[in-house]
């Protein structure tokens, strides 16, 4: 590695592959993108096969029993899955939670997306962080009083640790194996997480992300007697007319790499993690009611370690859930702490991809990532959805930025291009991570081949006992 390559990336990760299962149809980054470029609204009503909206939709969330709207995001094919393929036999996948399915394909895939060979990594120190939130197959094999459900597998099946353990039993990982529960910044957590171990030695190779599938009714009945659902099953992040947020499914899964290795190794990078940090709100006026002091804090520590100020960014992934009280907050506090050390004149834009799938919740950071690190790749802002009038309690005069409510070229602006990602959990555990483009580099000389990948899942697992 050269002397230039090492003074350039120190203290920096690289994203060199992106698994995802997302609504709309999204089934990798390239499907997400194209949504998001489109400006594609991917909330739907709720399938069938999830549970019975006739006897349980209502716009009256004071009804015992009733959830709202009957909308969300929602992937396809959640219920799919070749167990073959990963060394498990149709017994045991018949109990695993779909969320530990989704995952191990998401991180065969977030692999083969940065050029990794699976077997290859086998026995390694490569570390697996995954944020988590609810186990409704969980509740489902535990909703049968006679315990006729319940299994030789159902406990390896529905426990929130297999979660991160099964990708690193499947694939023989030996590094780390943690799952996070911090709600709504679960996911956004794990890369912070994964960014410290790599950047300690701990692990030459991490894969960090989020999940969230619906299963089950109960939560999302939970969550509309607790007023936080928009009746209406729409997502209007920072309008007026927002009146709460939607739920919807996603998997998503990052391979990180230390940025130097990942040049010396020729592995491809989709965008560089400068900086991360997490830090919680305290006592607030409720449990669930954000900081909006906690958030400028937690920006301005992230990019100081970063090297850069606030001012330096062209762009925010805000948490942005559509909700009439955290939309506000949110929003005024990256008013103030973005227009510190920011060149007058210098153009910024916040948005939230919620407007276009809805809230995956424990998912809900990394999809925010995700979209981030094409933007900055493809040098692309996506257009703001469902944004027709500004909630009034945002004070648009002080704001240093735009919501970008078409497709928008990135900005012009001195030294890299940079972004940060935006989520707070509702518990008040924040999250926050500083993005930069990839940096540039020779291209390859034409016909170079890559080494292909193995044809094949990783070694059968034996058969249980």
């Amino acid at each position: 590695m050269t002397d230039a390559i090492k003074n350039t990336s120190q203290g920096k990760v690289a994203i060199i592959g992106i698994g995802c299962r997302l609504p709309g149809g999204a089934d990798g980054h390239q499907a997400f993108w194209r949504n998001l470029v489109q400006g594609k609204d991917c909330v739907t009503p709720t399938p069938a096969d999830r549970y019975d909206l006739i006897t349980l939709a209502s716009r009256h969330r004071d009804k015992p029993g009733r959830l709202a709207a009957g909308r969300g995001g929602y992937i396809d094919g959640f219920d799919e899955f070749e167990p073959g393929f990963f060394g498990i036999s149709p017994r045991e996948a018949d109990h695993m939670d779909p969320q530990q399915r989704k995952l191990l394909e998401v991180a065969w895939e977030a692999l083969e997306d940065g050029g990794q060979r699976p077997a290859d990594l086998a026995g390694g120190n490569t570390g697996v962080f995954v944020g988590a939130f609810t186990l409704d197959y969980k509740i489902l094999q535990f909703a049968d009083l006679g315990f006729g459900t319940l299994a030789a597998h159902t406990a390896t099946g529905t426990m929130m640790t297999m979660v991160s353990n099964r990708i690193s039993h499947c694939f023989d990982f030996r590094g780390p194996s943690l799952t996070v529960d911090t709600a709504c910044s679960s996911s956004l957590v794990t890369v912070h997480l994964a960014r410290q171990s790599l950047l300690r030695g701990e692990t030459d190779l991490a894969l960090a992300g989020g999940v969230l599938l619906h299963m089950a009714p109960q939560y999302t009945i939970a969550e509309t007697k607790g007023g936080f659902l928009s009746p209406s099953g729409r997502s209007r992040a920072f309008d007026a007319s927002a009146e709460g947020y939607v739920r919807a499914e996603g998997v998503g899964l990052l391979a990180l790499k230390r940025l130097e290795d990942a040049l010396a190794d020729g592995d491809p990078v989709h965008a560089v993690i400068l900086g991360s940090g997490v830090n919680q709100d305290g006592r607030t006026n409720g449990i669930t009611v954000p900081s909006g002091d906690a958030q400028i804090q937690l920006v301005r520590q992230v990019c100081a370690e970063a090297g850069i100020s606030p001012g330096d960014l062209q762009y925010v992934e805000a948490h942005g859930t559509s909700t009439p009280v955290g939309d506000p907050v949110e929003a005024n506090a990256l008013s103030r702490v973005l227009a510190e050390g920011r060149t007058p004149g210098s153009a910024c834009y916040v948005g939230s991809v919620k407007t276009n799938i809805g809230h995956t919740e424990s998912a809900a950071g990394v999809a925010g990532l995700i979209k981030t690190a094409l933007a900055l790749r493809h040098r692309l802002i996506p257009p703001h959805i469902n944004l027709e009038r500004l909630n009034p309690a945002i004070d648009r005069e002080a704001s240093p930025y735009e919501i970008p409510t078409r497709l928008t070229p990135w900005p012009e602006h001195d030294g890299p291009a940079r972004a940060g990602v935006n989520s707070f959990g509702f518990g008040g555990t924040n999250a926050h991570v500083v993005l930069e483009e990839p940096p540039g580099r020779p291209a390859p000389a034409p016909g170079t081949p890559r080494s292909p990948l193995p044809p094949h899942g990783p070694p059968p697992a034996p058969p249980p006992p």
